[in-house]
């Protein structure tokens, strides 16, 4: 696997913010940065004011002009071009088996929280073979309002969009950890001083799944939240009335189960401050409320084939339209 951060265009507001996030990360990273828009000809009914040449121009041109920015931002990166051709949600995935990261914006959905995933992200989400992230950029409500709230928001459908880079090069620490300093300037939404949140299911967990946040939470220099959900005894079911007694022998068995396989992590991660929730209910009512003030929401997905194709998984999938933070979907096997 080559040492290679990738950031998808597509001329949106989003696909820049994503690709100056994606800027950020390889440069932690220690990694090179590879900018890629892929063109996909359609027909001139589709598009009767551009002809086809002119299109693919512009295609051409989008990473190029991208790149140039970022490197007037990043002086020291190692930034990439390249235009490719296919349809996105089949070339998009094949990038994800050479490196290390592939990121994608996301438009916002307007009137309610959360992102809007289109058809090309929900496509390269479920047939990814490596790490996907998907970031949205902030709006003028958003910035005015001080917050990270996804509310009164407004975006395009789309899995790549395109937005204003940001202008803060940044610095690390002696650790090579992210600064505060170098967090702001960033024009995606998501509070970049909240901790790394971790969905987990403790009684199955993932390897890579884990690794990845640990790490992402160390290189950031921030606090690493884990959240396990589990399910109370169906009483109701049974004609029976809940019982207190069991419910927190339940709990008690639950969080132990979590601190025990975070445990085995933690002689490797020493320096990440590690925040443990393990709460009865609903794994996602869990995971986007605790993706407010999170600089980076980290769930899995498992790697089965559909017939028409991959599958996100419920979670995975509800997450990435309601969470407001940037979203990592790690393949799980």
């Amino acid at each position: 696997m080559s040492r290679t951060v990738i950031a998808g265009l597509d001329g949106s507001r989003e696909s820049f913010a994503a690709a100056e996030w994606a800027a950020h990360e390889a440069k932690l990273r220690g990694a090179s940065l590879k900018l890629v828009n892929v063109w996909e000809s359609v027909p001139l009914v589709q598009a009767p004011f551009l002809s086809a040449e002119n299109e693919q121009q512009w295609a051409e041109q989008l990473p190029r002009e991208a790149g140039e920015e970022l490197r007037k931002v990043h002086p020291e990166l190692d930034i990439t071009v390249e235009q490719l051709t296919g349809r996105p949600a089949d070339v998009l995935p094949e990038l994800t088996k050479d490196a290390e990261l592939l990121v994608l914006g996301s438009s916002g959905l307007g009137g309610i929280t959360g992102f809007l995933v289109g058809s090309v992200g929900q496509a390269v989400v479920s047939r990814a073979e490596g790490p996907v992230v998907l970031v949205r950029a902030l709006t003028a409500a958003d910035d005015t309002n001080g917050t990270n709230n996804a509310n009164n928001t407004n975006g395009t459908d789309g899995a790549g969009t395109t937005g204003t880079t940001g202008t803060t090069e940044g610095t690390q620490n002696a650790d090579g950890a992210e600064t505060a300093d170098s967090r702001t300037g960033r024009e995606v939404q998501g509070d970049p001083e909240g901790p790394v949140v971790l969905g987990l299911n403790a009684n199955e967990p993932d390897e890579a799944l884990i690794r990845f946040a640990y790490e992402a939470a160390q290189r950031h220099g921030l606090p690493l939240k884990v959240v396990h959900s589990w399910n109370l005894p169906p009483y109701f079911a049974y004609g029976l009335p809940p019982d207190p007694q069991l419910n927190a022998e339940l709990g008690r068995i639950e969080a132990e189960t979590l601190t025990e396989v975070l445990d085995a992590w933690r002689p490797t991660y020493p320096s990440v401050e590690v925040l443990e929730q393990a709460a009865p209910g609903k794994a996602v009512e869990q995971l986007v409320e605790a993706s407010r003030g999170a600089s980076l929401l980290v769930v899995g997905r498992r790697m089965r084939r559909a017939p028409f194709g991959g599958r996100i998984g419920s979670v995975a999938h509800a997450v990435l339209h309601h969470a407001t933070a940037p979203v990592a979907v790690i393949p799980q096997q």
